[in-house]
């Protein structure tokens, strides 16, 4: 699933393509694409037709385009289109006349006649909506959190939150109400980065653990960012089709048997929530007991 860069670099691209574009038309060609729009998808066309992109922002692993009805240059931004891209989304920008593939769910042509935008999705766990007075914040995405990127991220907060949770830390990570942005890979990497186990429960860190952790997974996320995001296969592209290049940069992801880049001990691959956590068994020790809840240990202090 594309995470926090991967997103981030789909929508860098709207903003440098799609800005200021004026959409004439919309072609739903799967009803999946818009469930999401309880009206339909005919109304979710019609909803957006006419309207002028005005921006591209993005929370976590959800990006919008805010937008303003007639032309650029008058109207402020009160709407906005909403898009999650799921396991493979893609939002991709191109010669109008190209032929349109099979798993093209929604097609948008702009008034200027140049690149349309297609969101294209083989698995169709994506979507997309139609978010009234949904400019600076679609009303369906509120309750998820801001990411380790966007000025809205208070990290004290996140440490305080995390540090009270009564489950493992990676997943905790993975809590899109608690931060957003984090998936499968760049938990791994994180945590491999703070030499911190996946298993280890998140009511057992340390203040100074937290903030190393979330410090290696602020890193870890610019370092993705740069490279453009991680590709293993053509499920995932920026908006001119081209892949991401961190997968070669990877320390533990993907890596079971290889040597970690730290010590040289082969990386292990556990079963995790119907997917894989990557570590290295010297760098990152499992927890040998789990360590009692905040509030059993809250008990306990105030009885000696």
């Amino acid at each position: 699933m594309p995470e926090l860069p991967e997103v981030e670099v789909v929508r860098a691209g709207l903003e440098r393509h799609v800005v200021g574009r004026t959409i004439s038309e919309v072609q739903v060609l799967h009803p999946r694409a818009v469930r999401r729009h309880a009206a339909g998808p005919a109304d979710f066309a019609a909803a957006v037709s006419g309207l002028t992109v005005t921006g591209a922002s993005r929370r976590g692993k959800y990006l919008w385009l805010p937008a303003a009805p007639g032309h650029a240059g008058g109207s402020v931004a009160e709407d906005a289109l909403l898009a999650h891209l799921g396991m493979s989304g893609q939002l991709l920008l191109g010669d109008p006349g190209r032929p349109i593939s099979p798993h093209v769910r929604a097609r948008f042509t702009f008034t200027d006649a140049g690149p349309d935008l297609r969101f294209t999705d083989q698995r169709t766990f994506g979507h997309l909506a139609f978010a009234r007075g949904g400019a600076a914040l679609p009303p369906m995405i509120a309750h998820i959190a801001p990411d380790p990127l966007e000025p809205a991220y208070d990290e004290a907060a996140v440490i305080t939150r995390l540090r009270s949770r009564r489950t493992g830390i990676k997943s905790a990570l993975l809590d899109q109400s608690l931060v957003s942005g984090i998936g499968n890979i760049y938990a791994d990497e994180a945590l491999w980065r703070a030499r911190i186990h996946w298993a280890r429960p998140a009511g057992a860190l340390s203040h100074a653990d937290a903030a190393r952790l979330l410090a290696a997974v602020r890193e870890v996320l610019l370092a993705a960012l740069k490279a453009g995001g991680t590709s293993f296969d053509s499920l995932y592209v920026n908006v001119n089709g081209e892949s991401g290049y961190f997968g070669r940069s990877l320390a533990v992801y993907g890596r079971e048997g290889e040597p970690c880049l730290r010590c040289g001990t082969a990386v292990r691959r556990d079963p995790f929530m119907n997917r894989s956590a990557y570590s290295c068994p010297a760098c990152q020790p499992r927890p040998r007991f789990r360590a009692a809840a905040p509030a059993a240990r809250d008990l306990r202090d105030r009885s000696t």
